[in-house]
């Protein structure tokens, strides 16, 4: 006959009930371990938006506050910033700029897109010579730092007298050349069985027809995650439209920033803050709107079949 001291130390035997102070220590080890973890979290998060909430409450500082209250809280809070920049700056108003970025955001995307889902299928279903030395030089370019091809690029558009145009900053989105973009939709489609392809193939499909009926309504998750660092990257892209676009009314958010900060004169440290947080929101609000759509376009990337 088995007894409690038959018993490993920690375990009990069907039909009893652990002593009452185990449970009690057991349980008060568990709290203060979630204590714990909530105040690292917490910490962690409050070092993570405290420069989004300096940005914030500084949109209500007046400028003569800037170097002189480098607290949170503005000593004399204002709107005069916000009412500065809604009337614009250089003669062109607030929204030109707006609109300037937008236009050129939503252009990426649909080039980035278009071009990067074509190449990932020829990649990934198209049997051809030197595809595998392709594909490598292709992710080999993301080793290949921006700032190598800006000379040749930049002279290549000179010579095309494509300068201070959005021609530079949108036509190499239509021409596959961001190789992140083509590596993430090859992973996608790679992991679609290839039954589907050879079935339709069977009943008279090409490629074309395979590749809009078939796998382009399967990678929506990769689709809409490219979109959305599309959108990012260039919404915030400074040196593109830095080299290429030289006429003010033509500059998208980015530069519009450094129309307020002129090394020659004063700077309009309020007026700048307050363009920055604006230019902040519409990235703000497109994650959010669409933040689901990157988790589940993360989430299936793990799925097989």
């Amino acid at each position: 006959m088995s007894t409690i001291t038959d018993v490993p130390r920690g375990e009990f035997l069907e039909g009893e009930i652990e002593p009452q102070p185990r449970r009690r220590r057991r349980m008060k080890r568990k709290t203060v371990n979630t204590v714990i973890w909530f105040v690292v979290l917490l910490a962690i998060t409050a070092v993570i938006l405290y420069p989004l909430v300096w940005l914030v409450f500084s949109t209500f500082k007046p400028s003569s506050e800037f170097g002189q209250n480098p607290g949170l809280i503005p000593d004399n809070p204002t709107i005069n910033n916000y009412l500065k920049v809604f009337e614009g700056i250089g003669g062109t108003p607030l929204w030109r700029f707006f609109a300037n970025s937008l236009f050129i955001a939503v252009m990426a995307v649909i080039g980035t897109l278009a071009s990067s889902a074509l190449a990932a299928y020829a990649f990934a279903r198209i049997k051809f010579k030197g595809v595998g030395i392709l594909f490598a030089a292709m992710i080999g370019t993301l080793l290949l730092p921006f700032h190598v091809i800006i000379i040749p690029q930049y002279i290549m558009f000179q010579k095309l007298e494509l300068i201070d145009t959005y021609v530079p900053l949108i036509l190499p989105k239509f021409l596959a050349t961001e190789a992140f973009f083509v590596f993430l939709i090859v992973q996608f489609i790679r992991n679609i069985p290839r039954d589907m392809d050879e079935a339709a193939r069977i009943d008279g499909a090409g490629h074309l027809r395979i590749f809009f009926s078939i796998i382009l309504p399967l990678i929506k998750p990769a689709l809409i995650t490219s979109a959305i660092f599309a959108f990012i990257w260039t919404w915030n892209d400074f040196l593109g439209p830095l080299l290429y676009v030289n006429s003010p009314e033509k500059y998208p958010l980015p530069i519009a920033l450094k129309l307020y900060n002129d090394a020659t004169s004063t700077s309009d440290y309020g007026a700048t803050v307050a363009v920055s947080m604006l230019a902040l929101l519409p990235i703000l609000i497109f994650f959010i709107v669409f933040q689901r759509f990157l988790v589940d376009g993360v989430a299936t990337q793990g799925l097989k079949g």
